[in-house]
């Protein structure tokens, strides 16, 4: 299977009432951990890649070989994109284009809207050419992703005219409007602004993601994807599985030294945690939704 765009993936998930689980790639272990999920599960995925974790896996064109030779030798056939997540700059979003990614996210949320929308229109005009998906985020999503880091009290909910503007001014593939959900882990119980969610796909058509997908009430997700999300961005929670299960085999084996030995049990905790999402999603046995 050749990587895809987010594009048809969003638009059928939207359609078929589900949504497609965005995982974060951190290293081979979790890359390989997720596209055999999405192959057993059969269920199309996004892959998704930080910024912050382009020099730590050895550069774009490292990250998009890495996948593309696993997707061979697991023989993997389910819709698979390979996404840049939160792009801080059209620069970074064209060197991942160029590298082999087939959708971008570009965050210029920190911008003036006027800006925001220039910004996110030049990549969109880059995209589209090659055949990519573009994500944009408008509003502010609370929380720290790895180097990115939006204190409470400069969060804010994206505004629906604002939403309207993005989308008509820009040809984007899919939107994050901020509404109430945070990166990293929560600090109390997430409250969505469900409303203004469905308020916002209604009006403006797209597909809607959520980001901090991670802690979220399975009722919330539920709903969220009934208000139109089609995409859902999942780190954290994989995060915490692969590093609880390196603690504990080394906790009751420490005189362990072979990286396999712990490695293996910790690719299976972030699979399985993986398998549960796709199946909270409504993703399972939606491979030819893409």
């Amino acid at each position: 299977m050749t990587l895809v765009s987010m594009t048809d993936m969003l638009r059928t998930a939207n359609k078929g009432g589900y949504a497609v689980g965005q995982f974060n790639l951190n290293n081979l272990e979790f890359t390989q951990a997720i596209l055999t999920a999405a192959q057993e599960e059969a269920s199309p995925v996004i892959l998704g890649v930080s910024e912050a974790y382009i020099p730590y896996m050895g550069g774009l064109p490292y990250i998009y070989g890495m996948v593309n030779t696993l997707i061979d030798h697991y023989g993997i056939t389910v819709p698979v994109a390979l996404h840049l997540d939160h792009g801080s700059s059209y620069e970074v979003c064209i060197k991942a284009l160029k590298a082999g990614f087939t959708s971008v996210m570009i965050d210029a949320s920190h911008h003036s809207l006027e800006t925001n929308i220039q910004t996110t229109l030049r990549v969109t005009e880059a995209a589209h050419v090659l055949g990519a998906s573009v994500e944009a985020e408008l509003g502010r999503i609370g929380g720290r992703e790895d180097d990115l880091e939006v204190l409470e009290a400069e969060a804010s909910y994206a505004e629906t005219a604002d939403c309207v503007r993005m989308v008509k001014e820009t040809g984007i593939d899919c939107l994050a409007p901020a509404l109430g959900s945070v990166h990293g882990p929560y600090r109390g119980q997430p409250k969505l602004g469900l409303d203004r969610m469905k308020e916002i796909h209604s009006v403006t058509g797209l597909p809607l993601v959520l980001h901090g997908g991670s802690g979220i009430p399975e009722a919330e997700i539920r709903q969220a994807i009934a208000s139109g999300t089609a995409k859902i961005n999942v780190n954290t929670d994989n995060q915490s599985a692969f590093t609880q299960a390196i603690r504990e085999f080394l906790n009751n084996n420490p005189e362990t030294y072979d990286p396999r030995h712990y490695l293996n049990p910790a690719r299976e905790a972030i699979k399985a945690a993986v398998r549960d999402k796709m199946r909270l999603f409504g993703s399972t046995g939606q491979e030819k939704g893409g």
